[in-house]
């Protein structure tokens, strides 16, 4: 009999509780569900790739303070790649920057802004992106490979700065008045510099001993032109030059 009326006790219980929600929420109160924001229309119409339904689809997921943090990122990456598809690089990386902010061990999102800075020229910042997917990824092939040639070519541009307005001979050893001249001029030893290497470079793929004498010998005339030649009216320098490195390389500039 106790136990008869327990149960009924706590059935009447539970017709209260639920009497007392449904009031709750038929008056204002608080809700007996909390609605989740639909991040799938922002999602399908990224990877559709539609700018026009992308871009307020998941606005109303990134800009909804409800949004979920996991979603939120979703929605960033999302639209990040569609932003950049569509080549608005600064608004991709913005986005990407957030989703980072929120959670940093995606390596394939460190990766992806990386190719968008290298996109917007800035090589260093472009390295320091793919290093840090790297950190996260050792495995990660493309940050491998976007690793690996961009350090190669700061390393070349490094090594360009290194030797920028220094002609191809030594400036201490400098007699004559064009090679002062080149030397006080950066543009006239980059000039110098290019010359010698793209000469360099023709000798060498000569298709023969003699094909190779016939190449040096003119420069060496030209070198002999330019060293009777600077200092007489109407002789320029820089035009010579020029021209001589037009013609070591060819009309298409190789």
């Amino acid at each position: 009999m106790r136990f008869q009326k327990l149960v009924q006790l706590s059935g009447a219980v539970a017709l209260s509780v639920l009497s007392l929600s449904a009031s709750h929420a038929a008056t204002g109160g608080e809700p007996a569900a909390v609605t989740q924001v639909d991040i799938a229309p922002c999602l399908a119409a990224a990877a559709a790739d539609d700018m026009d339904k992308a871009g307020p689809a998941c606005a109303a997921v990134i800009d909804n303070e409800k949004t979920a943090k996991a979603d939120l990122v979703k929605a960033l990456i999302a639209r990040g790649a569609i932003l950049a598809r569509h080549d608005q690089i600064d608004r991709a990386i913005a986005d990407d920057s957030r989703a980072l902010l929120l959670d940093p061990t995606l390596a394939d999102l460190f990766n992806a802004r990386g190719e968008l800075w290298l996109k917007k020229g800035d090589k260093p910042k472009a390295v320091q992106d793919f290093g840090a997917a790297l950190k996260i990824d050792p495995n990660h092939e493309k940050a491998k490979a976007n690793h690996k040639a961009m350090a190669r070519e700061l390393e070349r541009i490094g090594a360009q700065m290194a030797v920028a307005g220094k002609p191809s001979f030594n400036c201490r050893s400098a007699r004559r008045a064009v090679e002062k001249a080149i030397c006080g001029n950066r543009e006239l030893a980059d000039l110098d510099r290019e010359i010698f290497g793209s000469n360099a470079r023709v000798i060498r793929e000569a298709r023969s001993p003699a094909e190779a004498k016939a190449l040096q010998r003119e420069q060496d005339d030209f070198i002999a032109r330019r060293n009777a030649g600077f200092g007489r009216p109407g002789y320029d320098l820089k035009k010579a030059m020029q021209e001589r490195l037009q013609r070591i390389n060819g009309v298409d500039g190789y």
